[in-house]
């Protein structure tokens, strides 16, 4: 259920993160947000198109983004909110970039130019090779040997929530406003003084839960226990040391000189990697969720829900 003390919706669900940013009505939210990041391209009007992106062939994977957007002037946005850390995340950032270059493609006589595909990734955590970093923000391009943009209409951009920590009296930019709104929606009881822009005003009327309609309610309180789910599990596997629970052994083999520490980390990791897809499967996250988010094989997740079912 939605506690009677939030007054507006969490932007970081899926429902929240669609409603406000993935519907026609709503999309001057979005461009608002996309020209605070990207600050060398003003953007006018964008066209919602298909989530769904097939692959040349049908071996290929298929990509389903959170929202996905052409401009004005042809240019792609892709725009996903990311909840948990994934192994291999910025692999799959590159991969899914792939599906707006490949769809550009033109048939008989095509001289390859191409629009400029943008790969927008809000992340509630943090990399772990940025831990020890300030900076939020990360806007990546390709470049050579002498750090000079080699191509210029490729560009992955990333921002990591959990390193926002200002309060409202220390907003200072139109940007911070917004990282404000994305950590601190669900908890506020009222549009703060500083967001008195009319964006913002537009925004506090789409996310109010009282204007739901009863489907829109319904919808929205599958998405937060969704999401609290996910979260717990995260947080679980933190308490556990799933994550550090190899690396451990394998630093404390090390030391000692002993193997079989390695190997004992090892069982409790997977022991404790066992107990997540239970917990997961119990929350009732589909098996191909509960693979992606702890980097598996679905043979994996399956097998071990097939031994819990045995044991009950």
């Amino acid at each position: 259920m939605i506690p009677e003390k939030e007054k507006y919706i969490n932007p970081l669900t899926d429902f929240g993160f669609k409603k406000l940013f993935g519907t026609e009505p709503n999309k001057i939210l979005l461009i608002d947000f996309l020209n605070q990041i990207l600050p060398d391209r003003k953007i006018n009007d964008l066209t919602y198109a298909s989530t769904e992106n097939q692959g040349q062939t049908e071996v290929d994977r298929k990509a389903i983004f959170d929202l996905y957007c052409i401009g004005e002037n042809g240019e792609r946005f892709i725009v996903e909110m990311q909840k948990a850390k994934q192994n291999y995340f910025k692999d799959r950032s590159v991969f899914y970039a792939s599906f707006p270059i490949q769809a550009q493609a033109k048939r008989n006589v095509w001289d390859y130019k191409l629009e400029p595909v943008y790969s927008i990734g809000i992340l509630d955590f943090i990399f772990d090779d940025h831990k020890e970093e300030e900076e939020l923000l990360h806007i990546v391009e390709l470049k050579n040997q002498r750090c000079e943009v080699f191509y210029d209409k490729l560009k992955f951009i990333y921002i990591e929530l959990p390193k926002f920590k200002k309060t409202e009296s220390e907003l200072k930019t139109h940007f911070d406003k917004w990282l404000y709104v994305f950590t601190h929606l669900s908890k506020l009881k009222d549009r703060p003084k500083k967001l008195q822009e009319r964006v913002f005003k537009r925004l506090f009327e789409q996310a109010e839960i009282a204007k739901f309609t009863p489907e829109e309610k319904e919808a929205y309180e599958e998405s937060l226990k969704y999401y609290r789910d996910i979260k717990n599990v995260v947080d679980t596997s933190r308490e556990e040391g799933r994550v550090e629970g190899i690396e451990q052994g394998i630093e404390q083999g090390i030391e000692q000189g002993i193997e079989q520490g390695i190997e004992q980390e090892k069982r409790k990791a997977n022991e404790k990697q066992e107990k997540i897809i239970i917990k997961m499967y119990q929350a009732k996250i589909a098996k191909s969720e509960i693979a992606s988010f702890l980097d598996i094989s679905i043979s994996r997740v399956e097998e071990v829900i097939q031994k819990w079912e045995e044991k009950k």
